[in-house]
């Protein structure tokens, strides 16, 4: 077979493994243009976060960015092109682009920190000194934030919201809600009935994976399109309607939905070995208090991929944001 460049999966040799994909930066950097850029003169802040931004912080570094970091006091930082600095006016100034945590800030501004006891706090003053024609980056905004971000005109960027993020954060979302699940039951995923609810990004993921595994999986969709994909996928589809009488037979469910759908009269139909794990953001979408009086063990895991593979969640955000910034570079948005 003749190899094709532009499959998004380029089978060329790597090492001794002929026939082994490149990585997920890999993957990204050929379905993107523009990532052989350098980000020379380009000035990128990053305030806090956990090891996640370890990765962006080094990919940053290769692109020849100026990076300052900020709230980072316990990590020895020695990359080339990377300052330490505090959380100032002064600093927020110098930044072309800031990036924030997964979840930006809380509601009331609070950015936290796995590499410092430092609070660090964004406030109205410090963002009335950035440059107008500054960027900020986070996975995704509470209302605090794009609040401040609106007050100021300041563009606005939620990583999480692009399908190339979300679809490649699928892959080690799956994997850690396997190995929770694996580790909170006494019977094999193989043969087991596995309910995933929603049949989005995540969704789709966890499903295949459970699938490849041997469980019979049945999908909740809203759709008649998701309908027909998951019945063609060799997935059982049904409605939201159907939920409680799927439940009777379910040894695992995996919720990707931040609503409540798994209410009270659903956990009652539960077998009791079940176990629930809600993938969804907080606050999820179980009702924990019943599931807790009936003995059911649910729990709630959003973020997995800073949890259980940050390497690897790191370097999707650190390729697609070196990616964004090449763009606005080549498009004239930032100063010179």
């Amino acid at each position: 077979m003749e190899s094709n460049d532009n499959h998004p999966l380029d089978f060329k040799s790597v090492g001794n493994h002929p026939s082994r994909p490149q990585g997920i930066g890999y993957v990204i950097d050929k379905g993107q243009k523009g990532c052989d850029h350098m980000l020379t003169g380009t000035r990128v802040t990053i305030i806090g976060g956990d090891a996640r931004q370890l990765e962006v912080i080094r990919r940053l570094s290769e692109m020849d960015a100026a990076v300052q970091i900020i709230g980072f006091d316990n990590w020895e930082c020695r990359l080339s092109g990377v300052r330490q600095a505090e959380l100032t006016a002064e600093a927020i100034s110098r930044s072309d682009a800031i990036l924030l945590p997964a979840v930006g800030t809380d509601d009331t501004g609070r950015i936290d920190s796995l590499f410092s006891a430092k609070p660090l706090v964004l406030t109205e003053e410090l963002i009335s000194a950035a440059p107008a024609h500054v960027h900020i980056f986070t996975g995704m905004a509470k209302p605090y934030l794009r609040k401040l971000c609106e007050l100021h005109s300041i563009r606005l960027t939620e990583l999480f919201d692009r399908d190339d993020v979300a679809i490649l954060n699928s892959i080690p979302t799956a994997e850690g809600a396997l190995m929770i699940a694996v580790q909170n039951t006494d019977f094999t995923i193989h043969g087991s009935r596995s309910l995933v609810l929603g049949f989005g990004r995540t969704g789709i993921t966890m499903a295949r994976v459970l699938q490849g595994l041997g469980s019979k999986v049945a999908v909740m969709v809203r759709k008649p399109e998701h309908y027909a994909r998951a019945y063609e996928m060799g997935f059982y589809p049904f409605y939201p309607n159907s939920l409680a009488d799927e439940a009777i037979q379910a040894d695992l469910i995996f919720n990707t939905i931040p609503s409540l759908v798994l209410t009270a009269n659903v956990i009652a139909k539960l077998p009791a070995h079940a176990f629930i794990l809600d993938l969804a953001s907080k606050p999820g979408g179980t009702d924990f208090r019943y599931a807790e009086k009936r003995g059911i063990k649910a729990m709630l895991a959003p973020g997995l991929p800073g949890i259980v593979a940050p390497r690897t969640a790191g370097k999707i955000i650190g390729e697609t944001l070196s990616q964004l910034l090449t763009e606005e570079q080549g498009n004239g948005r930032r100063p010179t």
